[in-house]
């Protein structure tokens, strides 16, 4: 009997420092329409947001994972900053339910880049990349003024056909800006390492190349001025997406590289 009692007590102490060594997550999600889930029949299930949290939950390290899906259609990073009162405060509202949990990690998850990159259309477009890179720090500063805890994972925008075109917002030159973005994000992250080391990350740099090698299959096809185009996810696309999330958020907290 004294054995079998020692033997469940070894395994109650085990099972408690499993529970302890679990993280629990808290991510806002910071974008546009592809962050939101446009155009799948059942965002609020399907966005990549959402199988972003799922895909981290099936980690047998990961207890919890809670979220809030801050994407909005056709917005920048002009619209995110916080001076405009626009979209900031419903990402200060989004992290503020979750500031009394302090057990749980705070991380911001944000691709943003789409539509700035447009020719014109969206508020601010075209931003050139160092207007995109000051935005972008105006935003990372004050979201670490407010949560200085907090881990901040940046995301390469993904990519879209040359053709596309509606209104006249984006043509070839929208997607040649649109990849002078990601310089700008490393030198973000470089230079936060100097100031906030291990706050701000690189998160997914995969999925672009992923999206334009297979965008048939995992983006819809859209009608545009200049023809059929190709710029969001579908449902198969959107998990694909949130999977590249979910596992990149997962790398920075193992191993918290940049």
């Amino acid at each position: 009997m004294r054995k079998l009692c020692m033997i469940l007590l070894a395994v109650c102490c085990l099972s408690a420092a499993a529970q302890e060594t679990k993280k629990y997550l808290n991510i806002v999600y910071i974008g546009n329409s592809i962050t939101q889930g446009v155009l799948i029949d059942k965002p609020k299930h399907q966005a990549p947001p959402v199988k972003a949290c799922l895909w981290l939950k099936n980690q047998a390290d990961i207890g919890s994972v809670r979220y809030s899906n801050q994407g909005v259609s056709g917005k920048t990073t002009v619209d995110f900053l916080p001076a405009s009162q626009t979209l900031f405060p419903k990402v200060r509202e989004a992290a503020d339910a979750f500031a009394d949990e302090d057990w749980a990690e705070l991380i911001f998850s944000i691709m943003l880049g789409t539509n700035d990159s447009a020719i014109k259309g969206p508020n601010g477009s075209p931003v050139s990349p160092q207007q995109y890179y000051t935005n972008m720090q105006v935003i990372l500063d004050e979201l670490l003024r407010l949560y200085p805890q907090a881990k901040i994972v940046l995301h390469k925008p993904i990519w879209y056909s040359p053709n596309t075109y509606n209104s006249s917002m984006y043509l070839k030159a929208g997607l040649e800006r649109l990849n002078n973005y990601f310089p700008q994000l490393e030198a973000l992250v470089e230079a936060y390492g100097q100031t906030h080391p291990g706050h701000v990350f690189i998160g997914d740099t995969e999925a672009s190349d992923f999206f334009q090698a297979n965008y048939a299959e995992f983006l819809i096809p859209e009608d545009g001025n200049a023809g059929t185009f190709y710029l969001h996810p579908n449902e198969t696309g959107a998990a694909r997406l949130g999977e590249f999330w979910g596992k990149a958020i997962y790398r920075i907290l193992k191993t918290g590289n940049h």
